[in-house]
């Protein structure tokens, strides 16, 4: 069977491939808001930090280094982790594109992290910036901003971490 979107890529062979290890950071405010930032090369899209783990690398050292190095944050705590790996998989035409085609999606690790600094913290531009604005986010306006492909894997997340949320 061949996949319309790219010609001579067979399904099975998309789906042998593995997923891409990656740790997400939930960032929480004192008021209970989520630290989203919107894709500078995909601006509909906001999402919450994250990124790949090192080969070695423990997940939490990976999620404090890939939070500071997208937001400049380092005033952060471990509240919580999922109790599992979540995966998600790259819709068709992102397969072959992105991670130099080397994946099929993405294994997630996700932790809930409290933020124990102020808004002077955050500074997208630390590092190779992935971001070009930031705002916190009700879980609401997060699940209504990902991208859709993400959106269940981003609801379980929520779901698990909400009781750090404020609900208004």
């Amino acid at each position: 069977m061949t996949n319309d979107s790219r010609p001579g890529m067979d399904i099975p062979e998309t789906a042998q491939l593995p997923y891409r290890p990656c740790v997400g950071i939930v960032l929480i405010n004192p008021d209970g808001r989520i630290f989203t930032a919107r894709r500078s090369d995909t601006p509909e899209a906001w999402q919450m930090p994250q990124g790949g783990i090192d080969p070695g690398e423990a997940v939490d050292a990976a999620a404090f280094r890939e939070l500071h190095e997208e937001t400049g944050v380092s005033n952060a705590r471990i509240l919580d982790r999922m109790p599992e790996w979540v995966t998600y998989d790259l819709p068709e035409h992102l397969i072959g594109k992105v991670w130099g085609g080397r994946y099929r999606g993405q294994k997630q690790m996700w932790v809930a992290m409290a933020h124990d600094g102020d808004d002077r913290d955050i500074d997208l531009a630390h590092h190779a910036p992935e971001f070009d604005a930031w705002r916190w986010s009700t879980p609401e306006m997060v699940l209504a901003d990902i991208v859709p492909f993400k959106r269940g894997v981003y609801s379980r997340i929520l779901d698990q971490f909400s009781p750090y949320f404020v609900q208004r």
